[in-house]
C-alpha cells in the first residue's frame, strides 16, 4: 500500500462515550430519565478522562500519528458564561500529551453532547445556540488553538438531527417531529458557519471543517438516477453548509444498496456486523470516491471507519481491506488526508450501551486495564509499512 506523503494514520474517540464521569451534558440527564430507550448507563465508561496518558502513549507504540478527541463543551463551560479553567487545563495536557507523543491531535468541539443547560434552553431548535456554540468555539481557539491543527465543529451533524427528532433515540427524545428536524438543521448549519468563522477569525491558520454520516451506495443497474436523488436529498444540504471549509470529515462504515425505485436492502446472507450494517471494508474509500465528484474541490478525511464485531479476525482483515481500498483511491488521484480508526477503546455505543465492541484495544470495567487486539497490531504494521517507505 502507497500513501501520500503527511497523510495522517489514527483513531478516534468521543468524550461522552470514553471519558466516563460526564455528568453536566444533556445525554447523562437523558440516561437517567424514568423511561429513557437508553440499554445501559455510560457511567465510568473506559475512564480516558484519567487515563489518557497510557492511551496516547499505546497510540504512539503503536506508530499511529493521529489522535480526534472531543472537548467537551459541558465540562468547559458547565453553566452560562462560567468556564472552568480545570477543564482547559485537562484539555491542554491531553493536547500536550499528543505531541510529547508525535501525535497530531485534532480535536472536535461537538459529538452528540450539549451541556444541560444549553439543552434546557432549546438545544439544536434554538437559534440561541448557534450564538452559544460560535463563542464556545472562539473561546477554544484562544485558549487551547495553539496545540491543534484541524478542528471539526459538528460530528456527523446529520445524525444529531435524525436521531434526536425523528428516529427518538438521542435527547429530546421526539419521534417524527418534522417541523423541529427541520428547524434543527437550520440551527446546525448555521452553527457549523458562525464556528467556523469564530476561529477562522481568532486563529487563520486552522484547518476547520465538520464530519458527515455517510453510506457508499451499491447500484444495481436500472439504480443510478434514484441514488443520485437519494444522496443529492440528504447529504446535499449539508455539503453546501460544507463548501467553504478546508476539509470535510467522512464517516463511513457501510453500504447502501441502491435499485430503480430508490433504497433496497442488503441481499439476503450477506454479513453483517453486531451493528447489522453490512460487512463493506471498501465503503468508505468508495464513498470518497463518490464524493470526489460532487465536492472536488474539498479534501477528504476519513474521520470514523471500523467495524462492530466481538470476532477481532473479522476487524484484522477490515482494516486490512479498508486501507487497501483507500491506498488505491488516492493513488487514482481522490483527495484523502488521513485515516481515523473507530474507535481506539472499545466503548459506550449510545442508546446501545456497552453491547458493541468497536475497539482497537479493549479494557476491563472494573480495573480498567487496556488489552491490546490483534487488529490494533495489524493496522500497526501497515501504519509502519507506509510511514518507513
Amino acid at each position: 500500500m502507497r500513501f501520500p506523503e503527511g497523510f495522517l494514520f489514527g483513531t478516534a474517540t468521543s468524550a461522552l462515550q470514553v471519558e466516563g464521569g460526564n455528568v453536566n451534558n444533556d445525554w447523562w440527564e437523558w440516561e437517567h430519565r424514568p423511561g429513557s430507550p437508553v440499554a445501559e448507563v455510560v457511567g465510568d465508561a473506559c475512564d480516558h478522562y484519567h487515563r489518557y496518558p497510557e492511551d496516547i502513549a499505546l497510540m504512539a507504540e503503536l506508530g499511529l500519528n493521529a489522535y480526534r478527541f472531543t472537548i467537551e463543551w459541558a465540562r468547559v463551560e458547565p453553566a452560562p458564561g462560567q468556564i472552568s479553567y480545570a477543564a482547559l487545563a485537562h484539555y491542554r495536557r491531553m493536547l500536550q500529551t499528543c505531541h510529547d507523543h508525535g501525535i497530531t491531535p485534532m480535536v472536535s468541539l461537538h459529538h452528540f453532547t450539549l451541556p444541560r443547560w444549553v439543552a434546557e434552553a432549546g438545544g439544536w431548535t434554538s437559534p440561541t445556540t448557534a450564538v452559544r456554540f460560535q463563542a464556545y468555539a472562539r473561546l477554544i481557539a484562544i485558549e487551547l488553538g495553539d496545540l491543534f491543527s484541524h478542528v471539526f465543529t459538528i460530528v456527523e451533524a446529520n445524525m444529531v438531527a435524525d436521531n434526536a427528532y425523528l428516529y427518538g433515540i438521542f435527547p429530546p427524545g421526539h419521534v417524527g417531529d418534522a417541523e423541529s428536524h427541520q428547524r434543527a438543521q437550520l440551527v446546525l448549519a448555521r452553527a457549523h458557519q458562525t464556528a467556523r468563522a469564530a476561529i477562522k477569525a481568532e486563529r487563520p491558520e486552522l484547518l476547520v471543517g465538520s464530519s458527515l454520516s455517510m453510506l457508499a451506495p451499491v447500484i444495481a443497474a436500472g439504480g443510478e438516477d434514484a441514488a443520485h436523488r437519494h444522496l443529492h436529498a440528504t447529504l446535499g444540504p449539508y455539503l453546501q453548509v460544507a463548501a467553504e471549509d478546508d476539509f470535510l470529515g467522512v464517516q463511513c462504515y457501510s453500504t447502501q444498496h441502491y435499485g430503480p425505485d430508490g433504497p433496497t436492502e442488503s441481499p439476503l446472507g450477506v454479513e453483517r456486523t453486531q451493528m447489522w450494517w453490512e460487512f463493506a471494508p471498501e465503503a468508505a474509500a468508495d464513498m470518497c470516491r463518490v464524493l470526489a465528484t460532487v465536492v472536488p474541490h474539498l479534501p477528504l478525511m476519513i474521520s470514523e471507519n471500523g467495524i462492530a464485531t466481538y470476532d477481532d479476525t473479522r476487524r484484522v482483515e477490515f482494516v486490512q481491506r479498508a486501507l487497501a481500498a483507500v491506498s488505491a483511491a488516492t493513488q487514482d488521484g481522490v483527495d484523502i488526508r488521513g485515516y481515523l480508526h473507530w474507535s481506539f477503546l472499545d466503548n459506550y455505543e449510545w442508546n446501545l450501551g456497552f453491547r458493541c465492541t468497536f475497539g482497537l484495544v479493549g479494557y476491563d470495567p472494573r480495573t480498567f486495564e487496556r488489552t491490546v487486539k490483534p487488529s490494533a497490531r495489524a493496522y500497526s504494521e501497515i501504519v509502519r509499512a507506509a510511514t518507513s517507505s
